[in-house]
């Protein structure tokens, strides 16, 4: 008897269940319906920005084919929502009145943006009414609205300091518009940076064409006219930065009424186990932004330090793949032989990647001490770890910035601004766990004007170049080996670059390498 596997959502994360749960389709194994409340299937919804200033495509950023599903026997409802679960029956209630029956549920239903609390805007979060003018850049729609601002050369205002608004100003920026970016704080990104990063940052950013509006507090918007369209964010000193679009990057919030809505606990998220279990009820699951993995064993170490959702692509894509592998093992061998598998892995920190004509970032782990900050420095060592240690270099006049954070020589965090070889190879050593040199001054000079190659990290091909898929150089060489000549056949191939796309520049440099050396022969 085959296992009725319902998905509820189809974003990025549910279409990579969905994909690798079809080998398990095809075979009679599990019967699998996807409900998506979007009237399209699965898009890379972290390129939504790059879409909406015209740098990508729809079809481009499209991860499923609802044909191809079809034949091979996944039922796709499309624009269609889950009304409520039925547990007791386990069955879901769609809005369009049908019930269908589940085995197993998955709630994938992902996260919706913040709509801050201002005067003029309706921040329902079930429903925000928002003002001709103002998007919060979430799906295909949002694209197109800030496409005709960026076309038209219009004053577009971005609403908060993150990596998304930063990079929707940027790149809104350099295709023409007017680009103002206000934030809460001294500087942008200010709950993953320090004040030295965060200086060059802001400089670099304005070196791009951004306006930058520091420690700015706002109260509401203003429309032209009764029902009219935005024309200015109010700010709490009276005055207000005009604008034509207003562009809502104040973070996202996990979706989980359906699962509060049938009595299942939630923390920052639905809460689950390290299988993805949701409490009480093992018929039911969580993965992506609307999963927080934090286990009911008070004295586990890792949810005890726990920090809910990461918001983050790449975590949602390894919980699918492990939950696509249980889900299988549970259908054909049981539950005991499903347990028997090894638990979902701690997911280590994200290094956040801020990627832009002239920008480059990279930052992850913790960053608040400085090199003289002795009780920052000493926490942690009564307990026998070793103490602190903090190594920074600045050169502000040329945007650069380094601050390394470590442990017995081990990185606990790093920011690095307009260094990206440098970056790169702390990005190694932070996933790999690895000592950096004794001497750290080495690392700064991969970006030294006599290192003519990519940097001592291209050498290596086990690193990660693709980390939303945890993709190597070497997977990366070897399907343009076998004749992937664009990004998009590499992607098609590896899964490489279908994130966050930080890692395209270098996917073309390996197909450029490839080209070049085959062109000299």
């Amino acid at each position: 008897m085959s296992e009725r596997i319902v998905v509820v959502g189809f974003g990025p994360v549910a279409a990579r269940l969905v994909d690798d749960l079809l080998p398990a389709v095809r075979t009679g194994l599990v019967r699998l319906l996807v409900v998506g409340q979007e009237t399209e299937a699965a898009y890379n919804r972290v390129m939504v920005a790059e879409l909406g200033v015209g740098r990508t495509t729809a079809d481009a950023l499209a991860m499923a084919e609802v044909s191809a599903l079809e034949s091979d026997g996944v039922d796709v409802r499309l624009g269609v929502a889950v009304k409520r679960i039925d547990r007791a029956r386990q069955h879901v209630v769609l809005a369009d009145g049908t019930s269908e029956h589940y085995d197993r549920l998955v709630f994938a239903t992902g996260s919706r943006p913040v709509v801050p609390n201002l005067t003029g805007l309706n921040p329902d979060p079930t429903g925000p009414v928002l003002p001709v003018g103002v998007t919060a850049l979430r799906d295909l729609r949002d694209a197109e609205v800030l496409r005709s601002a960026v076309a038209a050369g219009q004053r577009v205002v971005v609403l908060g300091g993150g990596v998304l608004g930063l990079e929707t100003a940027l790149a809104a920026a350099e295709e023409g518009a007017q680009a103002t970016v206000v934030h809460n704080g001294p500087f942008p990104l200010g709950r993953s940076i320090d004040r030295g990063s965060g200086s060059v940052l802001t400089a670099s950013l304005r070196a791009g064409g951004v306006r930058v509006a520091g420690n700015a507090r706002s109260t509401g918007v203003e429309t032209a006219g009764p029902g009219g369209s935005f024309s200015a964010l109010l700010l709490d000193d009276g005055s207000a930065i005009d604008g034509d679009l207003l562009v809502l990057s104040c973070g996202v919030r996990p979706r989980m009424e359906l699962a509060e809505g049938c009595g299942l606990p939630v923390g920052t998220g639905i809460l689950v186990d390290h299988h993805l279990r949701t409490y009480h009820e093992p018929h039911m699951f969580a993965i992506g932004d609307c999963a927080e993995v934090r286990c009911q064993d008070a004295s586990c170490v890792e949810c005890r330090t726990a920090n809910g959702p990461s918001g983050l692509v790449g975590p949602g894509w390894r919980q699918a793949e492990w939950l696509a592998e249980y889900l299988v093992v549970l259908a054909r061998d049981g539950q005991s032989a499903a347990d028997a598998l090894e638990a979902l892995p701690k997911e280590k920190p994200g290094v956040v990647m801020l990627k832009a004509r002239g920008i480059d970032l990279a930052v992850t782990g913790d960053n608040l001490a400085d090199p003289w900050d002795e009780e920052l420095l000493e926490a942690g060592a009564a307990s026998g770890r070793p103490r602190r240690q903090v190594s920074q270099w600045a050169d502000p006049e040329h945007g650069r910035y380094v601050k390394m954070t470590t442990r017995g020589g081990v990185l606990e965090g790093f920011v690095a601004v307009g260094m990206p070889r440098t970056a790169a190879e702390l990005v190694l050593l932070f996933e790999r766990s690895s000592e950096l040199p004794a001497d750290r001054s080495l690392l700064l000079r991969l970006d030294g004007p006599d290192q003519l190659d990519a940097g001592a990290t291209s050498k290596d091909p086990q690193r990660t170049v693709c980390r939303c898929a945890g993709v190597s150089a070497a997977g990366i060489e070897d399907s343009v080996l076998e004749g992937c000549s664009s990004v998009a056949e590499v992607s098609k191939a590896t899964r490489a670059g279908t994130g966050c796309g930080s890692c395209h520049d270098d996917i073309k440099g390996f197909i450029e390498k490839h080209f070049q050396a085959t062109a000299a022969h």
